[in-house]
């Protein structure tokens, strides 16, 4: 079978070399190329792509809001083409809110120089939700207004009042609330005490959670910013334990979805960095392009930079290793959403230690792959749907 193509592009160059690439598959074939959001919100009624790649920054009508109008009219995977800067990041996950699929680095370079590595991964992309088989399509929703506030302005926070000294990372406080010298790193709720790094004695996992769990980790990929997002506006400001997410992004992307999800969320989110210390009701989010662990026998988050030997930068696996050989079985893994099976070997050495594993479903999945492989593997304690994953979590650990 042959899937339909819709390339939304205002750059000429772009419109030749992304048909050129995408037409060199069998399974896939450029029906129409439009030039503006607009266009595309007109050819898309009129072709019915099976997939469009659609680019963010357009004349007459960006992406974002041809995203918006598209899916409202019908169901239709899209993959933003974006580009790698910090606004681009922003952008991006704008229109993951409203409904796109998955995202690409939009590489100039790549393209010019006919990049294997960049077919390989629009062959993938573009098939793997074509074929709708296996994915779930986001429900469209409009995305946060972020233009009328800075970066780092939080949004309001039902709790606030009962969480002194909460505010979103960056942002200022009253003056009374500061020290000297402020650190938006160091700053922490007066009643917050860093977790203590230790391993417990492996507990067969029917067994409750609270006061057993040290750190809450999260995997996910394609698909998770807005299961994260759906996730982790459910956990109230005095979560009981740190929470560290690995996604698979690049770099700027994980700093924009962090200050994206501390301006949504009670819980307090911040990029990661190295010395950071884990305290409960926070969330740290290891950075593109890195990868993240714990210094032994402390617990401290230690970034190192990102090897090229490594497909994923950052590595769930990585962290769940990590995690294991520091914090034993009192740790709980999450993997949610996303290509590939990235975090089945973490797993695999957490559950030697006695930890717990949830998974995702497939249901509530927007690719099943590396849940699936989790599940597939026997190492998955629960397999849970989005809305009971946040359910459960404020239950056993709120």
């Amino acid at each position: 079978m042959v899937y339909n193509v819709l390339i939304v592009d205002d750059s000429n160059f772009f419109q030749v070399r992304l048909k050129e690439i995408i037409n060199e598959h069998p399974e896939l074939k450029v029906v129409g190329i439009a030039a503006n959001g607009r266009e595309a919100v007109d050819m898309a009624r009129e072709l019915k792509p099976d997939i469009i790649s659609m680019d963010y920054e357009m004349p007459y009508m960006d992406g974002v809001s041809a995203i918006k109008l598209i899916l409202s009219e019908r169901p239709v995977p899209i993959v933003m083409f974006s580009s790698l800067t910090y606004e681009g990041a922003r952008t991006t996950l704008d229109a993951l809110a409203a409904g796109a699929v998955d995202f690409i680095p939009k590489n100039f370079a790549e393209v010019s120089r006919n990049s294997a590595e960049l077919k390989r991964k629009l062959h993938e992309t573009l098939l793997t939700f074509a074929k709708k088989s296996n994915v779930r399509l986001p429900p469209a929703a409009p995305a946060p207004d972020t233009a009328a506030r800075s970066p780092t302005q939080p949004a309001q926070r039902p709790s606030t009042q009962t969480t002194p000294g909460r505010q979103a990372y960056g942002a200022p406080a009253a003056p009374s609330a500061l020290p000297v010298n402020p650190s938006p790193v160091a700053q922490k709720p007066p009643e917050a005490r860093p977790v203590e790094a230790r391993s417990v004695e492996a507990r067969p996992a029917a067994k409750p959670l609270r006061g057993r769990i040290r750190v809450l980790i999260i995997g996910s990929s394609t698909g998770g910013p807005m299961a994260l997002t759906e996730v982790l506006m459910q956990l109230g400001a005095n979560f009981s334990v740190p929470i560290v997410v690995v996604q698979h992004m690049p770099p700027n992307f994980t700093k924009a979805l962090a200050e994206r999800l501390d301006r949504q969320c009670q819980v307090r989110v911040k990029e990661a960095a190295t010395g950071d210390q884990l305290v409960p009701g926070h969330v740290y989010i290891a950075p593109g392009g890195h990868q993240l662990i714990f210094e032994r026998g402390r617990g401290v988050i230690k970034i190192l930079p990102g090897d090229e030997r490594m497909n994923y930068k950052p590595s769930v696996d990585i962290t769940f290793a990590s995690a294991a050989n520091e914090f034993g079985g009192a740790v709980l893994g999450v993997v949610l959403t996303g290509m590939g099976a990235d975090g089945c070997e973490g797993a695999r050495l957490l559950k030697d230690k006695g930890a717990c594993i949830w998974g995702q479903d497939e249901a509530s999945c927007v690719v099943y792959g590396m849940p699936k492989a989790v599940a597939s593997a026997g190492l998955t304690d629960e397999v849970l749907s989005l809305v009971q994953i946040a359910r459960k979590l404020g239950q056993e650990l709120g």
